[in-house]
């Protein structure tokens, strides 16, 4: 499944990647209303019976076009990749040989390397972060429970677009409407919840792009993004907490990467001049005072 908003270019890219792929597989993108035929065209001549493209009938946004998708899905396995992202090769036939090894798995996050926006491999400081948090062990390695909550609410190291879910585990779920930027990690977390397993595999077989225009970067004056990242920590820590997972409690409440994330805009947010900017930074960096 590929919801799509955004670059053509990138998007015939990605869906080149998939057709690319060995093994059985099926591809629907769902248009969110973009303002151009272009997407249409490029679809109408494909001349190709394992792609649909399926325009939606109002703009739905990024949580409403995900769930979308899920409605829309009809294989046992499900990825719902972005649509500037790029499978590599052996994608589809890793994540069937996993889900063989490895039957009662929610999802798999399989090996991920980072490409910017011309598609040339790169590795800026989110993603040299996100490597730092990744669990470490012999591959392919298990994770559920408080185990999995803890390493998620320690700095989300998973690249959602790559994920490949039991539809079944997403249905039971389904995406939270007022989340945009952690309704990924929200959603891993009910999982979690639920004493659900995530493999996690280092072959590599994606390409995960970063660039300017993604939804989860931050921009200048935009605080929407720390607004949301707060309120959900305290309610996972509550959630948490309830459940007498305490070390997943005090991780959520600490929220650190967010808080080191925050501080990492700040000097950039004060040279620009961005006052509003700066002061949210600065409060979401000292969000963890209280309970």
């Amino acid at each position: 499944m590929m919801p799509f908003y955004g670059s053509v270019e990138h998007l015939k890219i990605a869906v080149e990647s998939v057709r690319a792929q060995r093994g059985e597989w099926r591809l629907v993108v769902v248009d969110d209303r973009y303002p151009s035929s272009e997407p249409a065209a490029y679809f109408g001549g494909l001349n190709d019976s394992r792609v649909e493209y399926v325009v939606n009938e109002v703009n739905l946004g990024i949580s409403g076009n995900f769930q979308r998708c899920i409605e829309l899905a009809r294989a046992e396995h499900i990825v719902i990749m972005g649509c500037d992202d790029v499978m590599l090769s052996g994608y589809v036939e890793r994540l069937s040989e996993l889900f063989v090894e490895f039957p009662d798995a929610d999802y798999i996050q399989p090996g991920v390397t980072t490409i910017d926006a011309d598609g040339d491999r790169s590795r800026p400081l989110a993603d040299r972060v996100k490597a730092a948090y990744r669990p470490r062990g012999r591959m392919p390695l298990r994770l559920s429970g408080q185990q999995l909550a803890v390493s998620l609410l320690r700095g989300n190291w998973t690249y959602f677009p790559s994920l490949c879910w039991k539809l079944s585990a997403l249905r039971s779920h389904g995406f939270r409407e007022d989340y945009d930027i952690v309704l990924d990690l929200a959603l891993q977390l009910e999982i979690a919840e639920r004493d659900g397993e995530l493999i996690v595999d280092d072959q590599l077989v994606f390409e995960y792009r970063r660039h300017r225009a993604s939804a989860s970067t931050w921009t200048g004056g935009n605080d929407k993004r720390f607004l949301e990242e707060r309120t959900f920590f305290a309610e996972i820590a509550a959630r948490m907490r309830a459940r007498g997972w305490n070390v997943a409690a005090r991780t959520a409440h600490a929220h650190l990467s967010s808080r080191l994330h925050a501080a990492s805009q700040l000097p950039g947010a004060i040279l620009r001049g961005d006052r509003r900017g700066a002061i949210a930074l600065a409060s979401h960096m000292a969000s963890v005072r209280g309970r």
